[in-house]
């Protein structure tokens, strides 16, 4: 066993030694090149006139014109006096073909010298190889910068997770797939906003360093700011700034942007994430829903080209009408208990006993009810489903139902078992608003790190009178997973939440 840890640890040692050697003769090259007036790192410009995909889609018009591109070196064959090499770009990648009596020996003696991850820029003819492989026939190659450090082996690609979400740079280049996500990422942004602006709603900006971080069950971040020298929170929410201009009057508003939980990691939470807020004036929780709906399909079929949306093994169909239930049949029918028939706080904290489900002290009937969703629903609901009419102990900001004053219009959407958006008819009763704002406070004073407190402005907005209000937020993330059919929230961030390496 000694020998074989000693074989491994002197394997471990010349690997390292022979990278190592590889690093320094990457720099000796750069050297070189200084040295003889050819530093790639004082190019300040480089003109391309297309992409690879550009060219590869067009080649029978294209065939035999003058293309310049630029990316980096993927791969290289050297056969004597005549060479191949890869670029990759935004779009795809093109072979290159190079010969030494195209652009000159010195040229290509320095060609001969580049190593894969160069940045190059490649001016040439378009043709086909005889192998049938569309190229360029390259009459003048530009190093535009030289890479210091060495790419993973292309074959095995970069799989070590923990390097992918650190060096999310490195990820881009390897995995043309990661590439396509981010891609995508952006088109269903665009694609929201399209669809939103040509329903009237302006998009706006609110602040993101506040003095209350309410409208949502989170603990915030805490910082200091020196210049007031008052503490202050990272937003949690949109909700109440957004709330406040329906108060001024700009009856349909939006906002995306970043919101700061500070709160665990795992494949559905990040710290900091994408939230889209919206609200609409003389609406309510049930044209929240249409909308929904309407935004879902339309962004599916304009980003994706189809409402039949693949998530691991199984099709989500956007394209159907979405199911609606409210959260007391939902329980009923999944976990077996009518919250109808539950009288009190005692009678449902017995029941959650009867049936394993884990509550606090502190916890009421229908803070029961969403603990008996959460245990035995949500993991069922994977087409996409409107879970409405939840109790007004988990829901602060939201208006009580006319006939049923212990429950409140708000619908929570459901896909893949994950929560996509949370909505409310709002609260615009400032009477009963501060009441519930009483009652978090209360729960805070009980060990809620979470509940909500007093926002004394946000008070004051709703006393001037707001009108009936119909709101929502949006997961952007849970969206782009659905759409990319990635399984974690990592994936679809750029630079998601890591531990230090330092820790």
């Amino acid at each position: 066993m000694a020998e074989q840890n000693n074989a491994a640890n002197n394997a471990a040692n010349n690997t390292e030694k022979d990278l190592n050697q590889l690093l320094k003769v990457r720099r000796e090259k750069l050297k070189d090149l200084q040295d003889r007036g050819k530093d790639p790192f004082v190019i300040t410009k480089y003109d391309t006139t297309h992409h690879s995909k550009d060219i590869k889609d067009n080649f029978e018009e294209m065939e035999g014109s003058e293309v310049s591109i630029a990316g980096r070196m993927m791969s290289k064959r050297v056969m004597g006096k005549a060479s191949f090499c890869n670029v990759q770009d935004l779009e795809g990648n093109i072979q290159s073909y190079v010969a030494r009596d195209d652009i000159g020996e010195e040229e290509y003696a320095d060609f001969k010298k580049m190593d894969i991850g160069d940045i190059v820029g490649i001016k040439g003819v378009v043709f086909r190889t005889k192998m049938g492989e569309i190229s360029i026939h390259a009459k003048e190659v530009t190093l535009l910068s030289k890479s210091l450090q060495i790419l993973p082996e292309k074959f095995h690609g970069l799989t070590n997770t923990d390097i992918r979400y650190r060096q999310r740079y490195t990820d881009l280049i390897m995995n043309e797939d990661v590439k396509d996500t981010f891609v995508k990422r952006s088109k269903i942004i665009s694609s929201i906003r399209r669809y939103l602006d040509g329903q009237g709603f302006l998009e706006v900006e609110t602040p993101m360093l506040v003095s209350n971080a309410g409208g949502a069950a989170a603990r915030p971040f805490e910082t200091h700011y020196n210049a007031l020298d008052e503490d202050v929170k990272l937003r949690i929410s949109l909700e109440l700034y957004l709330k406040r201009l329906i108060v001024g009057g700009l009856e349909r508003v939006y906002e995306i942007g970043r919101v700061f939980r500070n709160e665990g990691l795992d494949t559905r939470h990040n710290p900091e994430f994408t939230l889209m807020e919206l609200y609409q004036a003389y609406t309510d929780y049930n044209g929240m829903m249409d909308l929904t709906e309407n935004m879902f399909r339309h962004v599916a079929n304009e980003v994706c080209g189809t409402t039949a949306v693949p998530y691991g093994d199984v099709v989500i169909d956007l394209g159907k009408p979405f199911k609606r239930i409210t959260m007391i049949d939902a329980v009923k029918e999944y976990a077996g208990v009518d919250f109808d028939q539950i009288k009190d706080t005692e009678e449902a904290k017995k029941i959650a006993d009867e049936k394993g489900v884990h509550y606090e002290k502190r916890h009421e009937k229908g803070d029961i009810l969403n603990l008996f969703f959460e245990e035995f629903v949500e993991e069922n609901l994977v087409q996409p489903t409107f879970v409405m009419d939840h109790p007004v102990e988990i829901s602060p900001l939201t208006k009580r139902k006319p006939d049923k004053s212990d429950y409140v219009e708000r619908f929570e959407l459901f896909i893949t078992g994950r929560e996509m958006c949370n909505a409310y008819s709002e609260l615009n009763d400032p009477i009963d608003q501060r009441e519930r704002f009483k009652a978090q406070e209360a729960a805070l004073a009980a060990g809620d790190d979470e509940a909500n407190t007093t926002d004394e402005d946000f008070m004051n907005a709703l006393e001037i009178g707001m009108p009936p209000t119909g709101g929502i937020g949006y997961g952007i993330d849970r969206l782009v997973m659905l759409l990319t059919n990635q399984p974690a929230i990592r994936d679809v961030l750029l630079f998601p939440t890591m531990k230090s390496l330092d820790k």
